[in-house]
Parts: structure tokens; C-alpha cells; sequence
């Protein structure tokens, strides 16, 4: 038996669909089921109930289900006390983030939480959102920090991983500026301009996707490199090499000092919620303080 099969088959079962699920394991759907079914071997029981759409677990794929978050934790828990990283595990929140928020969000936000609850030993761990995503269902983390957009949710539709909304911000297209202020590739011109562009299976990457081909961009806009990082882009943007969609949050100190300027008009932008996700059987003492320190005050609908 393999980790990875646990892992594959707990992604499986919060998203009840191979083809979502093999996308965030980053193999390929034959691949995926094939490892399902080695799983299912190894346990020697079925554990999906592939005559349901979407799939289901079986009684079996139930049972095993908490075994398999179990096992994973106790075995991370294991290593990094082997290696003396943590010696009091239930002193300590592991946070997935995604990369972004991990630069421009986190700090803000553990010392405000410090200031609210006190001490707050935490780890974070900075990803790609799917990754992130991964690393909550598989149970490696406590709590996830993630964009989450009406245009492109990300776990808000699965009712075992509540969230709540942090703050708001906008995804925006930005573009260095020349000697007069003025923006060196406008997104409103004629001809198409050079696109500092997120990998595709990105989140982000597929959040300006949508804005681009609603808006129909394609053509006034021309390949120039990929990243998956916010970080990367924003830099390629200041160096005048294109446009780039980028966080408002992660760009603020360069809008406000006009090194960059924001192109096109609203349309061409998207929201962003910036999210505390958890799962719902969540019994780490410290992460529920934090979880119980960001909900709501009673009569409002969210945190910003």
C-alpha cells in the first residue's frame, strides 16, 4: 500500500468525481483510477460506488474513510517529531496557503490573531491553491487560507469544509508605466499587447481565463511566459515585460507608489475573497480559538 492511494482516494471522496480529483493529484484519469482500484485491492473491499453519479462510497468506502485521514496525520505528526521540528504538536496550527496570501496576508493576520488570542504557534505552508486544497482534504493541515471567487469557487459548494470570508479584494490586470504615468501596454488599444499569464490548472490561471474570454481579450492579448506565482508576474510587470492579473492586495504599495497602474476598466477585473477554510470534524484546540475568533460578530454575514 501506498500514501499516495490515500491521499487519491480521500481527494476522491470529498470531490465524487475522478476527473476533478485526478486533476488535483496532478496525474492523469486512468492513472488515478488505477491507483483507486489498487487501493481497493489492498483493503480488499470496494470502497466507490461507481453506479452513482456523482460517485459515492460504498458502507466499506465510509468506514475506511476516517482511518485514512487518521493514518496520514499520525503519520505526519510522526515525522516531523522525528525530526525534532515540533515537540508539542497540539501547541501548533498548520495553515495551507496559497502563495500569495502566504506574502501579502499572513503576517497581517497571525498578529492580529495574537493581539485578539495571545501566543499562536503556528506553521504555514505556502502552495499552489489545488495543492492547498489537497493538503486539507488529505488532513496535513488544520486550516487552508484561499481565494475563493462567486466566478470560480473552490470549496465553498462541499459542505464538510465550512469557511469564512476574511476580507474581499479584486483579481486586476496592471501594467508598468512610462515617463508621464501612463500605462506602457493599455488593455484598451488596437493592437494586442504582451500577457504575463498564470499556468493553466492555477487558480488564478483560470480565474483570468474567465475574465478574458468574457470580456474577449484573446486578441489583444499575446503570449509572452507563464507562471503560477502572483509574485513572479507582478515582477515581469514592473520590468515592462506585459500585463498582468495579479491580486490587488500583493500589488498595493506598488499602485500607490504609481509603479504600476491598473488597465482596462471593471469589467476586466474579477472578485476575490480572501477565505479561512477548515474541515468540519476540526478538533485541534488552537485551530478552533482561531476559527472561533474569525467568525462573524452576530448580524454580520462576513469578516473583511
Amino acid at each position: 500500500m501506498e500514501i499516495n492511494w490515500l491521499e487519491d482516494f480521500l481527494t476522491l471522496a470529498v470531490t465524487r468525481n475522478f476527473s476533478r480529483a485526478a486533476t488535483l493529484r496532478h496525474v492523469t484519469q486512468p492513472a488515478f483510477s488505477r491507483r483507486i482500484r489498487n487501493l481497493e485491492y489492498w483493503v480488499g473491499a470496494s470502497l466507490i460506488d461507481r453506479s452513482l453519479y456523482p460517485v459515492g462510497l460504498t458502507p466499506a468506502g465510509e468506514a475506511f474513510q476516517r482511518t485514512a485521514q487518521d493514518a496520514l496525520s499520525v503519520l505526519r505528526i510522526g515525522r516531523e517529531e522525528a525530526l525534532g521540528y515540533v515537540p508539542k504538536m497540539e501547541e501548533v496550527v498548520s495553515i495551507s496557503a496559497s502563495h500569495t496570501l502566504a506574502v501579502s496576508f499572513f503576517a497581517d493576520w497571525h498578529e492580529q490573531l495574537q493581539d485578539d488570542l495571545g501566543v499562536i504557534k503556528a506553521r504555514i505552508m505556502a502552495d499552489h491553491v489545488a495543492g492547498c486544497v489537497e493538503s486539507l482534504i488529505s488532513g496535513n493541515c488544520d486550516l487552508m487560507l484561499a481565494y475563493n471567487s462567486p466566478l470560480l469557487p473552490t470549496l465553498t459548494d462541499i459542505g464538510c469544509y465550512p469557511s469564512i470570508v476574511l476580507g474581499g479584494e479584486r483579481l486586476v490586470p496592471v501594467s508598468a508605466v512610462d515617463s508621464h504615468g501612463q500605462a506602457i501596454f493599455p488593455l484598451d488599444g488596437d493592437s494586442p499587447q504582451p500577457y504575463l499569464c498564470y499556468s493553466t490548472d492555477s487558480y488564478l490561471g483560470r480565474l483570468t481565463a474567465l475574465i478574458i474570454n468574457r470580456e474577449r481579450l484573446s486578441s489583444r492579448l499575446e503570449f509572452c511566459y507563464e507562471c503560477s506565482m502572483s509574485d513572479v508576474l507582478t515582477r515581469g510587470a514592473l520590468a515592462c515585460s506585459g500585463i498582468a492579473w495579479v491580486p490587488e492586495r500583493a500589488v498595493r504599495e506598488e499602485l500607490e507608489g504609481g509603479r504600476l497602474v491598473i488597465v482596462g476598466d471593471e469589467s476586466h477585473t474579477a472578485p476575490l475573497d480572501i477565505c479561512l477554510f477548515r474541515r468540519a470534524d476540526l478538533d485541534l484546540p488552537v485551530a478552533e480559538r482561531i476559527w472561533q475568533a474569525c467568525l462573524p460578530a452576530p448580524g454580520e454575514s462576513e469578516r473583511h
